[in-house]
């Protein structure tokens, strides 16, 4: 009876589970349709895709979020965006040269009269931080704090396909409206005007027009998001609190602090290619993949050849073994 009482208590716990899964969490991540280059043993990162991404960083991301792990030297290392075999320090490379001096930093040591000048950074430099600390950059986004980028890859479940779909996955402005809350009042007179109460609208999102992935799912309902949020089905979070509908079938991810940030030819690709959202947040997902592991070409080469070795020694010593114990009998 004990036994059959721990198996109800234990099922009931898994409803439970399965039912707040289903009415929070966020939608699946999907990669694009031609999947990544870099996945698989013998994988490699898009070189051109690199560059893209890194001007899609550069003129989009970097106004927010930093990438403290990573120099710029690192963008001339073998495998990486500008790599060029007549440059094998990353330091002489000219092009990384000029990507640096774009940037201007605070000099690390004082000039003559004890300042603390800006100059243009060099590859050994570090990249630019948008904010001098955390604090400067909650007052600068509504209390929150954009995180750092340089390991953002590993730090997501699904990586780069995270990224990708967070990018490309805001709702499209047909689904919001706004709704007149409270109505504005007049209080006011010609002398003193202030006493005008503004209306109180909401903006909402109707969710039965919500196309998350690949999915079926349909939403009956609307989704309040206040001032400040947006929403996105990829961020992890619960939308039952804002939502007007029945809670067990409430669109899946969460609401985050980051408006949309792409949009059909926000940057100009210097090789022509048309910057799609589809496009621009491909690249900047496949970057952000090489930023958290620069060194994954070597690794991967490096790798293939001690497992071919490997295969190589490991038929030798078959053959050795049959060849000593031959004539012993087992």
């Amino acid at each position: 009876m004990k036994a059959f009482r721990i198996l109800t208590a234990g099922f009931a716990g898994l409803m439970i589970a399965a039912s707040a899964h289903a009415a929070g969490g966020a939608a699946h991540p999907h990669e694009p349709e031609e999947g990544w280059p870099f996945e698989g043993v013998t994988g490699q990162f898009d070189q051109a895709s690199l560059q893209r991404g890194y001007q899609v960083y550069q003129e989009v991301c970097s106004s927010c979020h930093s990438m403290k792990l990573l120099s710029y030297r690192n963008l001339g290392d073998p495998g990486g965006p500008f790599y060029d075999e007549a440059y094998p320090n990353p330091n002489d490379n000219p092009y990384v040269k000029a990507l640096a001096a774009q940037n201007e930093i605070l000099s690390p040591t004082p000039n003559e009269v004890g300042d603390y000048d800006f100059r243009p950074a060099t590859p050994a430099d570090t990249f630019r931080s948008p904010y001098a600390n955390d604090s400067a950059a909650r007052a600068a986004n509504g209390g929150a704090v954009p995180p750092d980028l340089s390991v953002i890859y590993k730090a997501r479940h699904d990586g780069a396909s995270y990224v990708y779909s967070l990018l490309a996955g805001y709702p499209d402005e047909d689904v919001f409206s706004e709704r007149v809350v409270a109505e504005a009042s007049d209080g006011g007179t010609p002398d003193d005007p202030s006493d005008d109460t503004p209306a109180e609208v909401q903006t909402v999102i109707d969710a039965s027009k919500l196309h998350i992935g690949h999915g079926d799912d349909h939403y009956e309902g609307y989704l309040i998001q206040n001032a400040g949020q947006y929403y996105n089905p990829y961020m992890p979070g619960d939308t039952v609190p804002q939502f007007e509908g029945d809670p067990r079938h409430a669109p899946p991810g969460g609401f985050l602090a980051m408006p949309p940030q792409l949009v059909p030819g926000r940057v100009e690709y210097s090789d022509g290619t048309e910057a799609t959202i589809d496009q621009m947040a491909y690249d900047v997902a496949q970057f952000l993949a090489w930023a958290g592991e620069p060194k994954q070409t070597n690794r991967k080469s490096l790798g293939l050849a001690v497992m071919v070795y490997f295969g190589i020694l490991a038929i030798l010593l078959w053959f050795s073994y049959k060849r000593i114990w031959r004539n012993v009998e087992h």
